[in-house]
């Protein structure tokens, strides 16, 4: 799958990233000990070279691994040595860099996550990741509640304290309309119930390019999802294993994801409305350090308040990724990061159980082509208040 690199890319990528936007920007005379590595393991900085096809890297046979883990340690030793011999002048310059490249790296390690998973589900022996005993889940989940929004005009966009990626800002205000917001995520077991409703044989449900997408890929099911003898099953990094109706439901597409709130008579949030709704929810979830690797149930919960807003499965938003008023990306290739990538894709928010519980913001952005399916995506209802 084109989306989907090997292991030891994610590894010699990052490492990648420090030489190009560190080393040898700070560095004088360096060059580097295998340049073609420059070539196999730029994703998509055009202004820093040429790069290999993105849909090839899976046969990318060299470096083996040892050699990728032996050029991470070389460039780490490098940057070691940059840090310790620069002034204060110097080490102005290069923290802001530093920093966006160990962000950097996290999302990488949340796609580690991703890939793996997508790789291994094309075994048919389903191996597994990280055996989990799996529990009896209790009778019910928490019961779905609407919660109200008055209109108002907030702030949107990061603040300016610590990192934030340059599509979070220019802070601006927005107005943003009354609405309601679901109390947690659709679940597993209210997804089957618009598949047995023939969710996804009705047009009148879909976006004119998802139904063809629908038709196209024959999708029945979210990703990883296969029925046996009249029961949902689903691969997970802990194996192949029935699907758990109380959890959340998780590798739907954009185009799912509406489809299914139109059915229900509902619809997708704006990143807006999310991004108020959010100003008073702690930063906690299931994230990737609990190691769970997997969206959790919600057995219990206050009605009146938000629940699942962090962690578990990135939101789909019914906005598209565009820039905020005043944006402006970053000269040279590192403006390459976030700016091109504003047109045909949609808003995600509030990250997932492969998200790092250090990386994620209130403000983040995540975004993606509405047809994609393989990261953790999920669902959260809103709908129009009269």
């Amino acid at each position: 799958m084109p989306d989907v690199s090997p292991t030891k890319w994610h590894l010699a990528h990052t490492t990648w990233f420090f030489e190009t936007f560190m080393l040898k920007k700070f560095v004088p005379g360096y060059r580097a000990e295998i340049p073609d590595y420059a070539y196999l393991f730029n994703s998509y900085y055009n202004a820093a070279g040429d790069m290999h096809r993105r849909d090839l890297r899976g046969l990318i046979s060299r470096p083996t691994v040892r050699e990728a883990q032996r050029y991470r340690a070389s460039i780490d030793s490098h940057i070691d040595d940059l840090l310790s011999d620069a002034d204060e002048k110097l080490l102005n310059e290069i923290e802001p860099i530093l920093v966006l490249g160990i962000h950097h790296e996290q999302q990488h390690q949340e796609l580690l996550i991703t890939d793996i998973k997508h790789v291994f589900a094309q075994n048919p022996l389903y191996p597994v990741f990280r055996a989990k005993r799996i529990d009896a889940a209790p009778a019910k989940t928490m019961p779905m509640h609407f919660l109200d929004f008055e209109e108002a005009t907030v702030a949107i966009g990061h603040d300016g304290r610590g990192f934030a990626y340059d599509n979070e800002v220019p802070r601006h205000q927005a107005l943003v309309p009354t609405f309601s917001l679901a109390s947690r995520q659709v679940t597993n077991g209210e997804y089957i119930a618009f598949i047995e409703d023939n969710g996804y044989t009705r047009p009148e449900f879909w976006l004119s390019l998802g139904w063809m997408t629908v038709n196209e890929q024959r999708w029945q099911a979210p990703l990883y999802w296969t029925k046996r003898d009249g029961v949902w099953w689903h691969f997970t990094l802990s194996g192949f294993r029935p699907v758990d109706e109380s959890e959340p439901v998780t590798h739907v597409s954009y185009f799912e994801a509406d489809a299914y709130a139109i059915w229900a008579g509902a619809r997708l949030p704006t990143e807006f409305e999310w991004e108020r709704a959010a100003l008073d929810c702690p930063v906690e979830g299931n994230f990737v350090e609990d190691e769970h690797f997997h969206p959790r149930a919600l057995f219990s919960g206050d009605d009146r308040h938000l629940h699942q807003m962090f962690g578990n499965v990135w939101e789909w938003t019914r906005s598209a990724y565009s820039p905020y008023p005043g944006y402006r990306a970053a000269p040279g290739a590192l403006g390459e990061y976030n700016g091109k990538f504003m047109c045909n894709q949609y808003v995600l928010r509030g990250g997932s159980c492969a998200t790092s519980r250090s990386h994620i913001r209130r403000t983040y952005r995540n975004f993606f082509q509405p047809e994609k399916r393989w990261q953790f995506t999920g669902i959260r209802l809103a709908r129009d208040t009269q």
